[in-house]
């Protein structure tokens, strides 16, 4: 059984394209995919810029198989599996450990508040476990802005106690350095991956031992993103992180999915990509205004996109 590589770099949380009847729209999807790996970025499908949580499992796996069948590399792919039913969470787990994926972004049950470290310890064991599968590779999502329920060092001590090989990271979009640095410092020279969850933290956390990041905004700047994972041993590697910042702001001013999509649908001059699904809402053409035009001034553009893959590739 051939076990999988681990997975570092820059990924994206996909963004899902979603069309006129509000139904995930597989072309788009790939194709956006597709421009990400030319631009050497790993996709981090189904997390929470790709609006997976107002996604059915039936519609995660069928985009899943969509990218498959179009030939996209699984071993680039950390689908996000979890969700609040634990079958699901299963289910999901599954399919992508069948798929070849590279490893499962999950997050913890999180409906249920004030849930105890048994509670979450027993909830990401009986995934494993149900799973039983030697290539499964888990990623914990720590994401307490949004789930509430966060992931704490006693629990992640735990797992990789009882699951060594199955545990193999973590993405921290606490928003705050001291708590990813945290987690860096207790766990990094073990072999456990820590992604920083927005590229304003990529150059810390590179020069403390951690993985690499999974951004949002490497759905629209991944070669500057992964530019900066390369290169952040060289004496400019703070200007590339500071302009890395400012593109990131620009663009997150507003709500950032419908930013995303608002960018994306600029620069592939492809007015659809622009939808998303409710209860988000799309910018107003103000509001993308005045991202696009905050990006023209930085000299922004996403070469490629919306292009065949092979005149993209070119």
């Amino acid at each position: 059984m051939q076990q999988p590589q681990r997975i570092h770099g820059v990924l994206a949380p996909v963004v899902t394209p979603f069309g006129k009847d509000l139904s995930p729209d597989g072309e788009r999807f790939i194709g956006h995919c597709r421009w990400l790996t030319t631009q050497n970025c790993g996709l981090a499908v189904f997390g929470t810029n790709s609006e997976a949580n107002s996604l059915s499992t039936n519609e995660r796996i069928a985009l899943l198989d969509a990218l498959l069948a179009a030939d996209v590399d699984p071993a680039r792919m950390m689908p996000g599996t979890g969700c609040c039913a634990l079958t699901d969470t299963v289910r999901l787990t599954e399919h992508a450990v069948k798929a070849g994926c590279a490893g499962v972004l999950m997050l913890p049950p999180f409906y249920y508040k004030d849930v105890s470290e048994d509670g979450l310890y027993r909830s990401f064991s009986e995934v494993i476990e149900r799973v039983g599968d030697a290539r499964l590779r888990v990623y914990l999502y720590h994401i307490p802005p949004v789930a509430v329920v966060g992931i704490t060092t006693g629990l992640v001590e735990r797992l990789l106690k009882r699951y060594p090989a199955a545990i193999a990271g973590m993405k921290d979009s606490s928003g705050d350095w001291n708590n990813t640095r945290t987690f860096l410092d207790a766990f990094a020279r073990s072999g456990f991956d820590v992604f920083a969850g927005s590229e304003s933290f990529l150059l810390a956390n590179m020069r403390n031992g951690g993985g690499g990041c999974i951004s949002a905004t490497a759905n629209v700047n991944p070669a500057a993103i992964d530019k900066l994972y390369r290169d952040w041993r060289k004496p400019d590697a703070d200007l590339q992180q500071e302009a890395l910042n400012v593109v990131r702001k620009t663009v997150g001013q507003y709500v950032m999915i419908p930013a995303l999509k608002a960018v994306i649908a600029h620069y592939s001059k492809d007015p659809e990509w622009a939808t998303v699904r409710p209860p988000l809402t799309e910018l107003t053409a103000a509001q993308a205004k005045s991202v696009i035009d905050g990006l023209k001034k930085l000299g922004f553009d996403m070469p490629g996109i919306g292009e065949p893959p092979a005149k993209a590739a070119a």
